[in-house]
């Protein structure tokens, strides 16, 4: 039906455009065509089609949507007033079917209004093709038809409309004249004012008003109308206030009792009344505290002051500081390199020599392997008696010399690698003791005592031993390679004992014990030590032994910590999975907290050249970071996490007990408990 609409309104497009121009001043066209035939009869346009567009509409519901009939059993009413009944739907497999049985599926639509199937003729597919094809509908109508000149192209001798102009139009107009004279005489006496003054005149007439208790600068406050609050709401009625609530909201016996007891204090009674359950509404009587609660309603707004809460509306974008990305922060460790395997129990510790070329390592199989970095072949293997629980290489270029810690044991180790001509004069240094008249005290000689090393020892490499009368967790050395600082977190207030390689003595710079000692640190470039206990980092002056700094973790046990190469910054790992950044600078509180860890921190470092630092923990997990250090004051480091590995296995509950970097590349070795040492290269 919606096709032959179309095709009703547009099929003659051609042939009323036509008739309509043939019929309009037929009479010139006939004068100017020179044609003398006889005027056509009208065209009646209504012969071959209906005279209405809307006679044969079965449904008489009008324009109106067809989903309104969805819920009804009918689609409308035809023209005697009966119901238009829907037509059977068909399932898939009907549609199936017919689109294989019906050869005119391809041309059958489905008219809304009456719900039936409208099969399109040859006609009807032929406009829709050509609608399609954006071509004219009708087929019959010329798009190139003879254009018909309306106004021929020759020029006539005399015009087809022509009059003389009247002599009034050359004249000039007495009556404007006059009005004009009377406006610009208006406007010189002043009855007239121009559009200008009276913008002016406005503007002047804004401050007239003026404060009649205060000047114009104070602001007018009007309580009643400019700081109104309005009234807090009552809350709605709950479950418990309904006349058949739940049973789970009537009181028992215990909780009944437990509001009658509250008589005296009932603000602290969890509901003003008691739930009662009535079966139904009709049964329920009236309210007695009506009148006392609306009285005490009227009491509060009218004697309670009112307040406005302002909120806090943040976009949670904001609170995500703005980091640069990884890929701008190159060079950092990016895979794993190389993988060193050798020892039979958890590695506790490992350091790199100062040119990077070899790796010593530390193993609760009592074993110290020295390893080349570059090819991951152990080079050496010295056994100690007890397990070893700290090594450090020495910092002095010009001696090959390892610091261990193993028991209650602090060991000298020749490794005897790299230069023949270091590794002599590291033993002729160390092979004669040096006289001295200084006298030790009894308190010091009980803590610790230097021994030369027996015969089998010194073939291992052994220089010189230390032994203490308590076990040793944490060895250091100086940034010159000649002072080195052991903790033994048993000592009390013997914890920390300072050695020195060229006099071999040992003093003790405390007296008084401050807490449990974890781990010590010298200052690269100033004579400060860093010494961590169980909740405080304290920095203490050598040369001027006093106090000058006390750092608080706000963390429940401290595990290791590093000092950055610029002495300003400090870097802390704890047990409950914080790693903290102390800028010395700026406070004596954390700068930075980082959570990055699920288990408890064990080791963390700082690369001596790269703004990078590394943290690892018992989750398996070593994460690099990028650590900015500015020279300029004001700006304040830029802390960015790079990446996480987890390539090693849990052993024990134990994951990484160690990390340090290369010294010259931005290289990172981890120590794990699954016995192996891990590279990680860029």
């Amino acid at each position: 039906m919606l096709t032959r609409k179309i095709k009703r309104k547009l099929s003659n497009y051609g042939e009323t455009v036509q008739n309509e121009d043939a019929n309009s001043d037929s009479s010139d066209l006939t004068d100017k065509l020179g044609t003398n035939d006889e005027d056509e009869a009208p065209v009646n346009e209504y012969v071959d089609h209906d005279t209405s567009d809307e006679e044969d509409i079965r449904n008489t519901i009008g324009n109106v949507p067809m989903n309104w009939y969805d819920e009804y059993k009918h689609i409308g009413y035809d023209w005697d007033g009966e119901q238009i009944e829907k037509g059977a739907t068909r399932d898939q497999l009907d549609a199936f079917l017919q689109r294989i049985e019906d050869p005119e599926f391809w041309r059958t639509v489905k008219d809304p209004q009456t719900g039936r199937d409208v099969v399109l003729s040859d006609d009807d597919v032929n406009l829709i093709k050509r609608i399609n094809a954006q071509r004219v509908p009708d087929e019959g109508f010329d798009e190139y038809a003879p254009w018909i000149e309306w106004f021929t192209g020759e020029v006539m001798k005399m015009p087809l409309r022509k009059f003389p102009e009247h002599k009034r139009s050359f004249l000039p107009s007495k009556n404007e004249a006059k009005q004009v004279s009377k406006l610009v005489h208006a406007l010189k006496m002043g009855w007239i004012k121009s559009n200008s003054y009276y913008k002016k005149l406005k503007a002047k007439k804004k401050d007239r008003f003026y404060m009649l208790w205060q000047s114009d600068t104070d602001a007018e406050r009007m309580r009643r109308v400019h700081d109104h609050i309005p009234a807090p709401k009552r809350f709605l009625p709950g479950h418990a206030e309904s006349y058949n609530p739940p049973s789970e909201y009537l009181f028992d016996e215990r909780e009944l009792e437990q509001w009658n007891k509250q008589k005296e204090t009932p603000w602290k009674r969890k509901l003003h009344f008691i739930p009662e359950k009535y079966k139904t509404l009709r049964e329920v009587p009236a309210y007695p505290r009506f009148i006392k609660e609306r009285f005490l309603r009227c009491m509060d707004l009218y004697l309670c002051p009112r307040g406005i809460k302002l909120k806090l509306t943040i976009e949670p974008e904001a609170l995500v500081p703005k980091l640069p990305s990884p890929k701008n922060l190159q060079p950092f460790p990016t895979f794993l390199a190389i993988e060193y395997k050798g020892h039979d129990d958890m590695i506790r510790c490992i350091d790199t020599d100062k040119t990077g070329q070899y790796l010593v390592s530390g193993s609760d199989d009592s074993t110290i392997k020295i390893w080349e970095v570059n090819t991951g072949r152990c080079l050496k293997t010295v056994e100690t008696e007890d397990v070893v629980r700290s090594v450090k290489w020495c910092p002095n270029s010009a001696l090959s010399l390892i610091l261990i810690a193993s028991g209650n044991k602090v060991i000298l180790l020749n490794p005897n690698v790299g230069d023949f001509l270091i590794n002599s004069k590291t033993d002729s240094v160390l092979r004669d003791s040096p006289k001295s008249d200084t006298v030790i005290s009894e308190r010091v000689r009980t803590t610790v005592q230097w021994q030369e090393p027996s015969d089998a020892e010194y073939i291992k490499g052994y220089r010189a031993v230390l032994v203490h009368f308590k076990e040793v967790t944490h060895v250091t050395w100086h940034g010159k390679g000649d002072y080195f600082a052991v903790v033994m977190p048993d000592g009390q207030n013997r914890s920390v004992l300072i050695g020195q390689v060229s006099k071999r003595r040992s003093q003790l710079p405390f007296t008084r014990p401050k807490g449990l000692v974890q781990s010590v640190i010298f200052h690269p470039s100033k004579p400060y030590l860093f010494v961590a206990t169980q909740r405080h980092v304290r920095v203490y002056d050598l040369m001027e032994q006093t106090l000058v700094k006390k750092l608080v973790s706000n963390s429940q046990w401290i595990a290791t910590m590093d000092v950055h190469p610029g002495g300003d910054n400090l870097l802390v790992g704890t047990y409950d999975r914080k790693v903290l950044w102390f800028d010395l600078d700026l406070s004596t509180k954390p700068y930075q907290t980082l959570r990055l860890h699920g288990t408890a921190v064990r080791g963390v470092c700082y690369h001596k050249r790269y703004p990078l630092f590394a943290s690892c923990s018992d989750d398996k997990s070593l994460i690099v970071s990028h650590g900015m250090v500015y020279n300029d004051l004001m700006q304040n480091p830029l802390i960015v996490p790079l990446k996480r590995f987890e390539d090693h296995k849990k052993t024990n509950d134990f994951g990484l007990f160690n990390v340090c970097f290369h010294p010259l590349q931005p290289w990172v070795f981890s120590a794990g408990a699954d016995g192996t040492i891990k590279l990680y290269c860029n």
